[in-house]
């Protein structure tokens, strides 16, 4: 976890907020252009975040409810005004990006997908994003429409060759994906906490919901990928997870969708 110390504290904190954290040393720990992540240095460390009004509403529903199921942080305020504000409790730990996970890959590998087959395995019955792949599906078509063809974060776009040729694939496929599983929605290692090699909960899970599990076996495919500098631990990754439960199509279908933002 990156934490540069301010010299002065977050401007603009709400009151009730401020009052919990004045006089705490306070750390940048940003890593996205979307959003400020501070971290508090008090009571074993809070995490104050900083977005656009109304996009955070959902990150504080969500955590709520995976520190419900003992997945997650605990939310201790949330503040909407000229922007939003999500204070929440420190999952104990270091994310997967820590040197000593990152020095380990095959460990590091089988871990994340253990530890996601698990979240998938689990009953959310009442989870408050009942149908987070209708919304997932929705975005994407939206971006299409609109032209958001991103390939930067997928150098060869998965081989697809235009923004028509994966919206054919995602048009054709979309009715193979289902909710049926509690998703967390951006399953990178950043987002990924271990206390010592075990799992101790997740973090940034605004995007989670009862999804296709495909959606987080493609994030996890990738942030190895991505943080390792290999596409070698691919297999190794569908293995541990099982694939009893993956299929390669559907993959193919998400990838489809992700290139549109």
């Amino acid at each position: 976890m990156k934490k540069t110390l301010l010299k002065t504290p977050p401007i603009g904190v709400p009151q009730n907020i401020e009052r919990m954290i004045r006089g705490a040393d306070a750390y940048d720990s940003s890593c996205s252009p979307e959003a400020r992540v501070y971290y508090i240095d008090r009571d074993g460390g809070y995490f104050l975040k900083r977005a656009a009004v109304g996009t955070l509403e959902r990150e504080a529903q969500m955590t709520a409810y995976f520190h419900k199921l003992g997945l997650g942080a605990e939310v201790l305020d949330y503040a909407s005004g000229e922007c939003d504000w999500l204070l929440t409790s420190r999952v104990i730990g270091e994310d997967c990006t820590h040197a000593d996970y990152l020095s380990s890959p095959e460990r590091l590998c089988d871990t994340i997908a253990t530890t996601l087959r698990g979240l998938h395995e689990m009953d959310a019955p009442d989870c408050p994003v009942p149908d987070r792949t209708a919304e997932y599906l929705a975005f994407a078509e939206k971006n299409y429409t609109s032209g958001n063809y991103d390939k930067s974060h997928f150098p060869d776009s998965f081989g697809y060759a235009s923004a028509e040729e994966a919206w054919r694939v995602l048009s054709e496929g979309r009715s193979a994906l289902k909710s049926d599983a509690l998703i967390h929605g951006d399953y990178c290692l950043p987002n990924i906490m271990l206390d010592g090699w075990k799992p101790s909960g997740f973090v940034d899970v605004g995007n989670g919901g009862i999804g296709d599990r495909h959606i987080d076996v493609f994030w996890g495919i990738w942030t190895l990928w991505f943080n390792l500098g290999t596409d070698r631990y691919r297999d190794r990754f569908i293995d541990a997870y099982g694939r009893d439960k993956i299929d390669e199509n559907i993959l193919k279908i998400i990838a489809a969708a992700e290139v549109f933002g």
